[in-house]
């Protein structure tokens, strides 16, 4: 396994929890008080938790293999990695498109920054798994 893909796995997990902590938050504060949560009562622990899990698990993974760490995406990997942006980056234009178009509907802006915040981590959890995906591909 690639450094890559090691490092798209460990981040994959990490976004994947970190967006079920931004969900389970929010959605404890819109059953606490009938309304959507401020935006910086969530929006700060969810930041500090990635920054600091995703270097601490970062470190790790090229303490463990430090030649793998610093070596440079190969020809193969490269256009891989591009297309994997890319393909994200449709998914959260897409959440961002459908929010909205639902904020349209529901003029509520606490809910619209939930709603692309929540596209935003959806978008990186696929880029991470097309990262997987594309790398493990056989050629």
């Amino acid at each position: 396994m690639s450094f890559r893909e090691k490092s798209a796995w460990l981040m994959g997990a990490l976004m994947l929890g970190a967006g079920a902590y931004y969900v389970k938050m929010a959605l404890a504060v819109m059953g606490e008080t009938g309304a959507a949560a401020p935006p910086i009562a969530i929006f700060i622990p969810f930041t500090l938790l990635v920054v600091i899990a995703s270097v601490v698990g970062q470190t790790a993974l090229a303490l463990l293999t430090p030649r793998e760490a610093n070596a440079p995406a190969d020809e193969r990997e490269k256009p891989l990695l591009d297309r994997a942006g890319r393909w994200s980056g449709l998914v959260l234009a897409a959440g961002t498109v459908t929010s909205l178009l639902y904020f349209f509907d529901h003029q509520n802006g606490v809910l619209l920054f939930h709603t692309i915040m929540c596209s935003l981590i959806v978008s990186q959890i696929a880029e991470y798994g097309i990262q997987i995906a594309l790398i493990r591909q056989p050629y």
